[in-house]
């Protein structure tokens, strides 16, 4: 350190003798004579062409040149001079320079080194260039040093001021904010060397905007500076922010930017309706749902702050209209909700009341935000078209009706001021309307051709009224005509026709629930009347009619007695609800009849015992099982008939059949044999087994005993007489008796004949030793038969 002070001091004193300083040099910066000076020193002394080195050193090293930016002058600036050790002043060496610029940006003097800037630089574009230079040999050209790089740096000055790259700018901050509420911080760029000087050291001040806003100088944070600023006042503000370098200091550069602050809204304004009665009109013919009217309250604030809703203040007569609010336009939009009739009212008086939809608190006790306004409606009279007393009209009328009759009417008004006269006619569409006819002043319908209920049971015709002084007023009404059926058959009463009162019946007693039914249509809706004649009285019955469609036959007296009177016939009139009204009269047979205490019949007539109201079901399960037993025996007596033997009495071609033929002429008696043949009786033999057999019976009261061994004379009358007599008795008891008086007799051959005899008198001796136990294999019914019979032979 102390050596390199002592050379300094050496070549300052050289220099400041003059003892070094070149001829012509130029001027030089100081750390290029700095340099020079260190190149100075490391060079030796050249005696006679010969290099004679004193000190082994480096004479060839610097660091870095510097350079003005923005060189105005008109000759080239100098930059700085290379020097090598080995440089004697004797133009031995040369100097060349390359790298970053060299030639055209930078240029060398080969034989003195001076190095020199041919143009103004611009430090913001390039800072600093790096070169490399070599000493050589001038004549042969070899390199006497290394070669060295050294930096060229360009030297800043306050050429450039500070500049807002994103202005202008645009901030908002809410009104009515306190003083000192930040909006928003700018910056400005100095593209100065900041570590040189003061040429970027930025201070912030404010142009244009104040007492309103404040910025801060070293931060470019901007604050409003009143407190409570009112956007409906002022909204907008413009700020001129100024950014100046070199510390504020004057002949600093400055720069500008424009910030366009807006304050935003705050619901701190109620709306506000511009007049307190508010004036409306409205044609009555205005349908429902459509608009009346507008209106509208004015909110000073903005946005959704000034979102109104509109409603009506109940009450009054506001109830004819509605009102919604259009978020867009904040308009009340007044809509009809009932139809307006000039006629009855003419105006319409009613409140209305506008709201903000959204509150802020902090304004709160600046008072209500809503307001109120009356509304006035008038009604404008239109002329409308004629109007119908109904919305549409039904008319019955019966089919087969004369043309011409009158079946209903229509009735239409005009109710506007001028109530001018109302034709009608009918509006023909189908064919089938023109079954009919309308008057056109009265409005009464009549029928223009026959109706028909089976082609067409309905007709739905349209009926137009039409204004007088404006026919092209006109209105439609529908009218449905309904063809009735005309009542053409009588009701009659249903089954049963006959019915059965007991003996012991009780006053006010039903005895049988009759109903009625009737041809014509429909079924369904009929409604039928019962009563009793009008002239006739009855004593016993009457009848009650239960509302229903059905009625009773009521008792009118206590008991009845059989013996008095078996039958009692009760007219009965029934008629229904048609047009015209139809009515019958039917009889119902009453029968009195035995019965026990709770109302079931006990005995009746043969006929009434099977009357539907007169038997009980164990009374029927009886008949039932008699008749089944009645059948068995038949078909048991036809299949023992069929099997049973015949015996043959004549085998003759002869079979002599007598009757007893009856005549009213009064004959000869016994005496008589022209329609009798007597002889027929005279079969003894088989009287006597007649007689035998019938001997045994119960039901004979009178016997004749007849003894085989007797010998009996041909003729005898009282063995005649009692054969008769017998069989007489045989026809009246006997279960096998026809019902009619008949005699059957055949001839008897006599005890010798060889054939048998073919009387059925004596098959009945034969049937009684045939055997009948085949029966049990027919079934259990023809089982009980056998075990009767059974029982008959043993005598049981």
């Amino acid at each position: 350190m102390i050596t390199r002070n002592g050379l300094l001091l050496v070549f300052w004193f050289l220099l400041d003798k003059g003892f070094l300083a070149p001829l012509h040099s130029p001027p030089q910066s100081r750390m290029g004579r700095e340099h020079h000076l260190r190149g100075m020193a490391g060079l030796g002394l050249r005696r006679h062409g010969v290099s004679v080195v004193q000190r082994v050193k480096r004479g060839w090293v610097w660091n870095q040149f510097f350079v003005l930016e923005e060189y105005m002058g008109s000759e080239p600036q100098y930059v700085g001079k290379l020097h090598t050790d080995l440089d004697r002043d004797d133009s031995e060496v040369k100097y060349t320079l390359s790298g970053e610029g060299a030639g055209t940006i930078f240029t060398i003097d080969q034989t003195t080194g001076d190095i020199h800037a041919l143009m103004g630089l611009d430090r913001e574009e390039k800072s600093y260039y790096t070169l490399r230079a070599q000493a050589m040999d001038m004549h042969t050209g070899r390199p006497l040093e290394p070669e060295s790089e050294f930096i060229i740096k360009v030297q800043d000055i306050n050429d450039n001021e500070p500049k807002f790259l994103e202005g202008p700018y645009t901030a908002s901050v809410p009104e009515m904010s306190p003083g000192g509420t930040f909006v928003m911080q700018v910056t400005a760029t100095d593209t100065d060397d900041p570590t040189y000087g003061n040429s970027a050291r930025i201070v912030y001040s404010i142009l244009h905007g104040q007492p309103y806003f404040s910025v801060d100088s070293k931060t470019g944070v901007i604050r409003t500076a009143l407190p409570n600023m009112d956007r409906e006042m002022k909204e907008l503000y413009q700020v001129l922010i100024q950014a100046k370098d070199m510390g504020g200091q004057l002949g600093g550069l400055a720069g500008t930017t424009t910030i366009n602050i807006t304050l935003s809204d705050v619901n701190d304004n109620p709306p506000r309706f511009s007049k307190s009665i508010l004036h409306l009109r409205v044609p009555e013919s205005s349908s429902v749902g459509s608009a009346v009217g507008k209106i509208r309250a004015h909110d000073l604030d903005s946005g959704k702050n000034a979102e109104v809703e509109y409603s009506i203040v109940p009450g009054d007569e506001g109830n004819m209209f509605d009102i919604t609010s259009n978020g867009h336009s904040q308009e009340g939009i007044i809509v009809l909700r009932k139809h307006l009739d000039y006629e009855s009212k003419k105006s319409y008086t009613f409140k209305v009341e506008a709201s903000n939809a959204h509150l802020d608190p902090r304004f709160l006790h600046l008072g209500p935000f809503k307001d109120t306004a009356t509304v006035k409606v008038n009604v404008l009279d239109v002329d409308e078209p004629p109007v119908f007393t109904k919305t549409s009209y039904t008319i019955d009328v019966y089919e087969d009706t004369p043309v011409g009759t009158i079946i209903g009417s229509v009735t239409a008004q005009d109710l506007d001021a001028s109530s001018s006269a109302v034709r009608y006619s009918i509006e023909w569409k189908r064919p089938v309307d023109s079954c009919f006819d309308i008057d056109t002043v009265e409005g009464t319908i009549s029928t223009n051709e026959m109706l028909d209920r089976e082609s067409n049971r309905q007709h739905n015709i349209s009926v137009v009224a039409t204004k007088v002084n404006n026919p092209l007023l006109s209105n439609k009404v529908t009218v449905t005509v309904n063809v009735l059926d005309v009542n053409e058959f009588p009701p009659e009463l249903a089954v049963p026709f006959d019915t059965f009162v007991c003996e012991n019946a009780e006053v006010g007693q039903v005895i049988q629930t009759i109903s009625a039914t009737d041809k014509d249509l429909p079924a369904v809706g009929q409604r039928f009347f019962f009563k009793s004649p009008r002239e006739i009285r009855n004593r016993n019955f009457t009848v009650r009619d239960f509302g229903n469609n059905t009625a009773g036959i009521v008792t009118k007296r206590v008991g009845f007695q059989r013996r008095v009177q078996e039958y009692y016939v009760i007219p009965v009139v029934v008629e229904d609800n048609g047009y015209p009204a139809q009515s019958s009269t039917g009889t119902l047979t009453v029968r009195v009849c035995a019965c026990v205490t709770d109302g079931s019949l006990l005995s009746c007539t043969a006929e009434a015992v099977f009357l539907p109201m007169g038997l009980s079901t164990w009374a029927v399960m009886a008949i039932l099982l008699c008749m089944v037993i009645l059948l068995a025996i038949f078909a048991l007596y036809v299949g023992l008939r069929r099997q049973k033997k015949r015996e043959t009495l004549m085998s003759s071609k002869e079979d002599i059949r007598d009757n007893v033929i009856h005549y009213d002429d009064e004959g000869g008696g016994e005496e008589d044999t022209h329609a009798f043949d007597m002889g027929t009786l005279r079969n003894t033999k088989a009287i006597k087994e007649k007689m035998l057999r019938w001997g045994t019976g119960s039901e004979v009261t009178a016997q004749t005993e007849i003894n085989e061994s007797t010998p009996t004379t041909e003729g005898s009358a009282d063995i005649i007489r009692d054969y008769i007599h017998q069989h007489l008795q045989e026809n009246h008891l006997g279960f096998s008796a026809p019902p009619y008086d008949s005699l059957v007799t055949y001839a008897y051959e006599g005890d010798g004949s060889v054939g048998e005899s073919l009387s059925s008198i004596e098959s009945w001796m034969a049937d009684g030793g045939e055997d009948f136990k085949y029966l049990s294999e027919w079934g259990p019914p023809f089982k009980t038969v056998l075990h009767s019979h059974n029982c008959a032979k043993l005598g049981l």
